[in-house]
């Protein structure tokens, strides 16, 4: 088998073949999946590897101390043979992964061949395809948990064991400084314990990932901000603990705990901080300075962890196999979300230069996995497929007419959004004529025809498809129809206003593909309206160009559906998010100026909220929370875009704000909210009449639907989804 190793005194990292371990009775044989570097630890001793022989002695004092006491004992030369012997031998890395058990061990009955597990342990968790794990190293994963998730496992245990360490209690405020891999997961913890974060580290990006992720707020060390936030939070009193999650020979950590913790506050070091403690601030604040031993009690003790003898759970209530089984929970149930700190996964193969990368800084990254290849096909990333837009040579003219001639509307569908929404914009509208409306029961033609003024009312789709004199097709009928509907418009040669969603299966959107390529009709809008929302639209405007990546934050309060609702037939219709969920993606894309390239979504059990993150091709990020459990007076809508030291925010169509040199506010608006539909069907009509390009190109309404498809495929498998370009 391979596993990565690394010379300590040369520096030199490599995949070496080693016989495969034997399983000895009180653990199993575990195939890895995915294991977990540890940006912080596992990179510490890759450094020092790299150093000289002074700067080796320089980084690790404790082991000099050793060997000063070795040579006192055995003298130097036995010293220098031992210390050299051991310097030039090869040691492993790793200590997180998850793999699926290959053999059973004697005296072992809770796992069997087959079963999913996360495994911990720098000597039986190890970046090799195949590991021994004695039993209390090694806990089930739950049913649906992804492997890649599940590899997060021993990480976890480390920050949940700081975070016991702290007592967190609901309603306190915390410091964590240093979010790197233990910080960003410390953070998220304290924020389900219902504690109050504040974050500091000097990178940007990691702040703006444990805001995202749950913080209060986060900034650099030295900016004023953190300690604003801190006074705000506590009523001036500083926080209630201080996690160091830091490490390098800086001791502004230490200073700046002492700093910012209130009086009595307790100050828990989980990383390899330094630790020069400034006396008079720790003792005039009588501040309580705690350590966080690894994964919890258990760790370090050959009886617990190669014996297997466990801890009485009434005198020892979390051990490092409760811990570790504790976060595989959280993480399964949402509580705790590891994807967003996925920077990069790298196959088992590529594991040396991939190392290299992150020693030298080519790879900027929170957390990094290594695949294996026995499970690259069950591993990767489930794709849906983007279907290509392929024009036939005879396309359809798109010729301008006369400005005196109206363009000639057909309506298929009169119901309520029909008549709130769209048609009263379409009644009045110079230059328009509302020809004819198509319905399955004659009574709701007549009313459209009465109220409206349509020249006819008919059920015959037929008669209004085969009309030449009709130029465009609206399909405003139940969303099972939609695709159907607009595959038949498109090959009658109709321009054609799908309203959302286009499609709900990829056949049938690749069905209307293939209708645009088979006539050359490529003249579709679907009734995404929210990007030609005035106010939207301006707010866009006084943000500006953007330079550097962004994340977008979209909460949606959609609310509960009244009983009886045909959006709850979701077995014909589809789910409220297919049905609705293109609008939210549509203006996430277009305020992000890129088409997503992949999909991750989770649900919360027992009802329909959903998380569903986009990530864009720039780095950009959006993360919409659509949320059916929200307070009915809560507004549906608002939507924060962070970039560039600018923020872009929108409350429910009704005032909009940006945050830069300058402060820019909207004035509320006097009437109801705007979304967008009357500059939407302009835009349309302009482009029917002109013969001109339509509102959005039709590559870009395909990769939305597309996406909003793939959060189905997401929430079934658990895992990121790719969105695959065909060719």
């Amino acid at each position: 088998m391979k596993q990565v190793v690394q010379n300590y005194k040369s520096g030199e990292l490599a995949v070496l073949d080693v016989p495969v371990p034997g399983c000895k009775p009180g653990g199993v044989l575990v195939r890895s999946a995915y294991s977990l570097i540890s940006t912080g630890t596992e990179l510490m001793k890759v450094s020092e590897a790299g150093m000289s022989m002074l700067g080796k002695a320089r980084s690790r004092p404790d082991q000099v101390a050793k060997v000063m006491q070795s040579v006192a004992t055995n003298g130097v030369p036995a010293t220098y043979r031992k210390v050299m012997g051991k310097l030039d031998s090869y040691t492993p890395l790793g200590y997180s992964l998850c793999g699926v058990v290959e053999q059973v061990g004697p005296g072992i009955d809770d796992v069997k061949v087959g079963d999913l597990v996360a495994c911990a342990g720098n000597e039986h968790a190890l970046h090799a395809e195949l590991n021994w794990v004695p039993k209390n190293l090694y806990a089930p994963v739950p049913d649906g948990l992804a492997p890649r998730h599940a590899a997060f496992g021993t990480v976890g245990s480390i920050a949940m064991q700081g975070v016991r360490q702290g007592e967190p209690r609901l309603g306190e405020v915390a410091l964590v400084i240093g979010l790197g891999l233990i910080g960003q997961l410390v953070a998220q913890l304290l924020a389900a314990s219902g504690v109050r974060v504040v974050g500091v580290d000097p990178d940007p990006a990691r702040c703006e990932l444990a805001e995202r992720l749950g913080a209060a707020a986060c900034g650099d060390p030295s900016s004023a901000a953190v300690e604003a936030a801190v006074a705000e939070l506590t009523g001036g009193h500083g926080v209630d603990q201080v996690y160091l999650a830091a490490g390098g020979g800086s001791n502004q950590p230490v200073e700046l705990a002492a700093r910012l913790c209130r009086d009595r506050g307790r100050v828990v070091d989980i990383g390899k901080c330094r630790l020069d403690l400034p006396w008079n601030a720790y003792y005039e604040k009588e501040l309580d300075v705690r350590f966080s031993r690894s994964y919890g009690p258990g760790r370090y003790d050959p009886e617990y962890e190669l014996e297997g003898r466990d801890y009485p759970i009434g005198y020892v209530r979390w051990t490092e196999r409760r811990n570790l089984a504790c976060f595989l929970d959280l993480v399964a149930r949402g509580r705790v979300d590891v994807e967003p700190l996925v920077s990069h996964v790298a196959d088992f193969d590529d594991a040396v230069e991939t190392y290299q990368r992150l020693k030298d800084g080519d790879l900027k990254a929170v957390a990094v996995l290594f695949r294996y290849l026995e499970h690259a096909a069950e591993a990767q990333a489930p794709a849906v497929t983007v279907p290509a837009v392929k024009r036939s040579g005879d396309s359809v003219s798109t010729s301008g007419r006369a400005a005196s001639t109206p363009v000639r509307l057909a309506f298929v569908g009169a119901g309520n959004y029909a008549t709130s929404m769209l048609l009263p914009h379409l009644a009045q509208r110079d230059g328009v004529e509302l020809s004819t409306v198509v319905t399955t029961t004659a009574l709701s033609a007549a009313n459209a025809q009465r109220k409206f003024g349509f020249a006819e009312a008919t059920t015959d789709l037929d008669a209004v498809l085969g009309d030449k004199s009709i130029d465009a097709v609206f399909v405003v009928t139940r969303h099972s129809s939609h695709a159907e509907l607009t595959r038949r418009a498109l090959l009658a040669g109709k321009t054609v206003f799908v309203e959302k969603p286009l499609a709900l299966t990829e056949d049938e959107l690749a069905g209307v593909l293939a209708a645009v390529e088979e006539s050359g009709n490529d003249r579709l809008q679907v009734g995404f309206n929210r990007r030609f929302a005035p106010l939207l639209q301006e707010a866009r405007k006084q943000f500006g160009a953007r330079t550097g990546p962004a994340s977008l934050r979209y909460l949606v309060n959609a609310g509960r559906l009244d009983h009886g609702s045909w959006y709850l037939q979701q077995g014909t219709e589809g789910s409220r998010f297919a049905g609705e969920g293109g609008h939210f993606i549509d203006t996430a894309s277009w305020l992000l100026e890129a088409d997503p390239v992949s999909v991750y979504a989770i649900t919360t059990p027992g009802n329909e909220d959903l998380q569903v993150v986009l990530r864009y091709p720039d780095g950009s990020n959006a993360t919409i929370s659509y949320v059916t459990t929200g307070a009915p007076g809560f507004p549906k809508e608002t939507l924060d875009l962070v970039a560039d030291g600018k923020v872009l925010r929108l409350d429910d169509f009704v005032r909009a704000s940006v945050y830069s040199r300058k402060r820019w506010v909207s004035s509320r608006l006097p009437k109801a909210r705007d979304k967008g539909q009357s500059a939407e069907l302009a835009a349309f009509i302009k482009a029917v009449r002109t013969g001109g390009p339509m509102p959005v190109p039709l590559e870009s309404l395909v990769t939305t639907t597309a996406a909003t498809l793939a959060v189905q495929t997401g929430l079934a498998g658990g895992v990121p989804v790719t969105l695959a370009r065909a060719r």
